[in-house]
């Protein structure tokens, strides 16, 4: 067996290697399926014993909402790509983190403790571990002396206690795909023949996530911490990613995470949380948070809803996808999720910010899927697609809405960090870590680009980014006022900076609104971003815009504020507009990449009140403001400035942008015609 594996890993025979090393080791299907009905769907969610959810009344809390800042999407030790890349941090030191605390990452002493100090200069105010919840119990089992799975060959390469004959920077690599060979099924040597010392170990790994989170939450008067339950189900169909993030209101949460291994659709992920959660009477609520959807190969916004036929099954489907995907991830570590360029389908402006931190190169040259889907996403291979951007899937929305009633796509936007590091909110260009424990210096995040073994997958360090960060509008930061906002897709997106965007439609919003008294104005005579238009009053031409935005008090001067707007034509086609409302041309302001000195003009805030002036009554309409700064310098030029010793080469590639503008993004604000 070890023979084979090393064949697998070195010859590049993925496929071959897989079947031999995996088919006398899978846990029975039939066995599988059984206790999957016992444990993940007989028993309804429940608050642990060790936690409670009374807390005092927050002392700073207003009425018409703050900014909070926040981090949805990170990965501690107990995720096992986090564990392969040396990640040590258990999810109660990353919420240390989160509030100020510090870390040890690699690398690792002969201990295996992390030897490099990171310290969180820049609290955040809310966060969710977000473990995946594949592998949970077989990463558990494999690092336990005492299990009988401990001596296995897999969990043997899995803690590198066998290297194969690769680079160092591929050994962490290898450690990970020890598991995701194994593709949709699960090691009987790890899990027994059923599937039940898995199933058993993640629940208890589970409730030590829970508890982790119960210890963070602060509950006196100050507010100052808001930890959520959450983790992630990890779903690839054909290399394309498919992948959520389950966040739960509360303490009270199913005894086990659902993982892509019991439920390889996501609408069966929808229905589980539906039964076991939202309508079990037990007081918890969740939503699924799509992220990624730049490697999905178009998959993540297609418009289908499998297993149903007729049109009044696809709407029931599209309602349960509405009302548990309220959000998606528009921008992480691996890339941004907004836009495209030059995809098939989509007429309209020619929006060069839409080549922002893409990890395919924007002017590569690939087939497009035009009006199906590919393959190959996490890859970074395959056919390009504009249902794997979150723009043409709100717009899309929009034709679903139109046939069906319901829009299945009416996501919020949100960002997050991805951080396989365990510090969420560590997101600075300047001062970037890295994601993963395999780039803890800056020679080996300024590696271009390596191949996986196989071909299973490309690893790019030098296209990822240092991720981005949540937003949303709360009245206090508590989990109720926290998860009302991301329910309601009262949020924001940034791409780093603390950026403050604010984003009021309605249909007589005040020609003075952009003052003290504005968000009192906004509520009283619009809606919020993440709302929908009430009906349009026949004395109103269109609607009315108020957008406004302060910078981060540590970050750069503020450039544009922009509207972008989706329809769909007649013809089929995706319309997309952006309109500059406020601020700066391109070219005003400049970066010196040899020093990383900005100049020009810019602003500390923005206010503006617009109108559509290209309004259709007759035609639906999707809205969200987008924030520009001044261009500064992207983290791989700040670090190539600073690099000892010879430069890699990367460093003067022409290819690898040196200059960033980082923005934020609010949720949308969406028109229907009335009906």
């Amino acid at each position: 067996m070890k023979r084979i594996f090393w064949m697998l890993v070195i010859g590049g025979t993925a496929v071959v290697g897989f079947q031999w090393l995996t088919a006398p080791d899978v846990v029975d299907p039939q066995q599988r399926r059984q206790l999957m009905r016992e444990r993940y769907y007989s028993t309804p969610a429940v608050q642990p014993p060790f936690a409670t959810e009374t807390r005092e009344p927050c002392s700073n809390r207003v009425a018409h909402k703050q900014p909070l800042f926040g981090d949805l999407h990170v990965h501690t030790a107990y995720s096992t790509d986090a564990y392969a890349f040396d990640t040590r941090v258990t999810p109660t030191e990353a919420y240390r983190y989160a509030r100020g605390g510090a870390v040890l990452l690699p690398p690792l002493n002969g201990d295996g403790m992390g030897t490099r100090v990171l310290r969180n200069e820049q609290p955040l105010d809310f966060m969710a571990v977000t473990d995946h919840a594949e592998y949970m119990g077989e990463g558990s089992l494999c690092l336990d002396p005492a299990q009988q799975a401990y001596s296995t060959l897999v969990c043997k390469v899995y803690r590198g206690d066998l290297k194969p004959p690769v680079s160092p920077v591929m050994q962490p690599l290898i450690r990970m795909l020890a598991f995701v060979i194994y593709g949709k099924e699960r090691p009987a040597s790890v899990c027994a023949a059923d599937g039940s010392a898995c199933i058993e170990r993640s629940e208890s790994v589970w409730r030590d996530i829970q508890l982790a989170a119960e210890l963070a939450y602060d509950r006196s008067s100050e507010c100052r911490f808001t930890s959520l339950v959450g983790y992630e189900y990890s779903l690839a169909e054909k290399s394309s990613n498919l992948h959520r993030n389950v966040i739960f209101a509360n303490a009270t949460v199913p005894p086990l995470p659902l993982s892509a291994k019991e439920a390889p659709q996501p609408s069966l992920l929808w229905q589980w949380l539906a039964q076991t959660c939202l309508d079990s009477a037990t007081g918890c609520d969740a939503l699924a948070i799509p992220h990624n959807s730049n490697w999905s190969s178009g998959r993540m916004f297609f418009p289908e809803y499998p297993g149903a036929e007729t049109p009044a099954e696809k709407r029931d489907a599209a309602v349960l996808r509405q009302r548990i995907e309220r959000l998606a991830e528009v921008m992480q570590v691996k890339g941004d999720s907004e836009c495209r360029r030059g995809l098939y389908g989509v007429v309209g402006s020619a929006d060069e910010q839409c080549d922002f931190e893409k990890l395919r190169a924007p002017d590569e040259v690939a087939e497009d899927c035009r009006d199906g889907v590919g393959e190959g996403g996490m890859m970074l291979k395959g056919c390009l697609s504009r249902f794997s951007y979150t723009r043409y899937g709100l717009t899309q929305g929009l034709a679903e809405h139109k046939k069906l009633g319901v829009n299945p796509f009416e996501y919020g936007l949100i960002a997050s960090s991805d951080s396989h590091n365990a510090t969420g909110g560590d997101v600075d260009e300047e001062q970037y870590d890295g994601a993963h424990g395999m780039d803890s210096d800056a020679a080996k995040r300024l590696i271009k680009e390596y191949d996986v073994p196989g071909g299973i997958a490309t690893g790019s360090p030098l296209r990822y980014n240092p991720g981005g960060i949540a937003g949303v509008w709360a009245e206090e930061n508590s989990r109720q006022s926290v998860f009302a906002a991301l329910k309601r897709r009262e949020t924001f997106g940034s791409s780093g900076p603390r950026i403050v965007p604010r984003f009021f439609g309605g249909w007589d919003l005040p020609d003075d609104m952009c003052g003290e008294d504005l968000a009192r104005q906004g509520y009283a005579h619009g809606v919020p971003m993440g709302e929908v238009l009430p009906p349009r009053p026949e004395s109103s031409d269109a609607p009315a815009f108020v957008l406004s935005a302060l910078k981060d008090p540590r970050g750069n001067q503020l450039q544009r504020l922009q509207v972008v707007k989706g329809t769909m034509r007649d013809d089929g086609q995706m319309q997309e507009t952006v309109y500059d409302v406020a601020g700066y041309a391109a070219g005003e302001a400049s970066v010196d990449t040899a020093t990383c000195a900005v100049a020009g003009p810019g602003r500390s805030s923005f206010c503006t009140r617009w109108v559509d002036p290209d309004f259709d009554p007759e035609r639906a309409a999707v809205y969200y403001l987008r924030v520009l700064e001044n261009p500064s310098c992207r983290w791989s030029a700040w670090q190539c400035l600073r690099v000892e010793g010879e430069r890699p080469a990367a460093c003067g590639d022409p290819d690898i942008p040196q200059i960033i503008q980082e923005r934020a993004w609010t949720s949308p604000i969406w028109y229907y015609p009335n009906t």
